[in-house]
């Protein structure tokens, strides 16, 4: 299914979200945020999917931001339509119920890093390049690299990258941790869902729960996460059931505290 410019497809339990502005090295205008942000409501609703996968077509993974898009915005049209709104998406990415894995097939710079560092594993192909040049154009990273990027890349990286310039090769990018592989140039998605369906083959509630518990002790999620788990251990009791029950009947709770 096309979602705008981003294009998602369900092969059994992996779903791939492809990034399909390629003229422009899916550069990410307002257009491509939204229809992300409905690629991912589509992944999160298919009870059949456990592993999502993300790239881009043709030469690029991500340019980041297009500089067309907001340039000439206001301050404060910058700051809430562009800024604010591209927090949102990518934190409902990063917070997708399933593994996310970036495939790294082109350059991820900018907001191009900041998206693939949603993804909870990032396979990069030989050739790209890695970083955050964002201040060499009077500008910030505003879509999370001073901060998730910070808790998942380590401070020093990101200040190598963001105050320093620093453009990481992909095996440089491997060695610091940005990356947790490298492979030939056109293998990216191959080794992207030859990773996911070992992923596959675990519990997938297991791999769920797994996913929150990473996230609260990091620091990412904490009151999504913990109140994620603490609903879905709630809703396997007999005490919710005897809950809904007493609603419908409309007469009392027995509640009895069962597990």
């Amino acid at each position: 299914m096309t979602k705008g410019t981003v294009r998602v497809e369900v092969d059994g339990h992996i779903a791939t979200m492809t990034l399909s502005r390629p003229e422009k090295l899916n550069a990410l205008d307002l257009d491509m945020l939204l229809a992300l942000s409905v690629a991912a409501d589509e992944v999160e609703q298919n009870a059949d999917v456990r592993v999502a996968v993300l790239t881009g077509e043709g030469r690029g993974f991500s340019a980041g931001g297009d500089i067309r898009a907001w340039a000439g915005m206001q301050p404060q049209d910058f700051g809430h339509a562009w800024v604010r709104h591209g927090h949102r998406i990518f934190e409902r990415l990063a917070t997708l119920r399933v593994p996310l894995i970036a495939a790294l097939n082109g350059h991820a710079l900018g907001g191009g890093l900041e998206l693939a560092g949603v993804a909870d594993i990032r396979i990069a192909e030989t050739h790209i390049k890695i970083g955050l040049p964002e201040t060499g154009l009077g500008m910030i990273p505003g879509w999370s690299g001073t901060q998730r990027l910070v808790k998942r890349f380590g401070a020093q990286v990101v200040r190598r990258m963001a105050l320093g310039g620093e453009i990481f090769t992909a095996d440089e990018a491997c060695g610091l941790g940005i990356v947790d592989a490298v492979v030939a140039s056109g293998g990216s998605v191959e080794a992207a869902k030859f990773y996911a369906e070992r992923i596959v083959q675990r519990g997938p509630a297991a791999v769920e729960v797994a996913k929150l518990m990473i996230a609260v002790s990091s620091g990412e999620d904490n009151g999504t996460a913990v109140e994620a788990l603490g609903s879905i251990l709630v809703a396997k009791t007999e005490d919710l059931k005897e809950g809904v029950a007493s609603f419908t009947q409309k007469r009392p709770a027995q509640f009895k505290g069962a597990w």
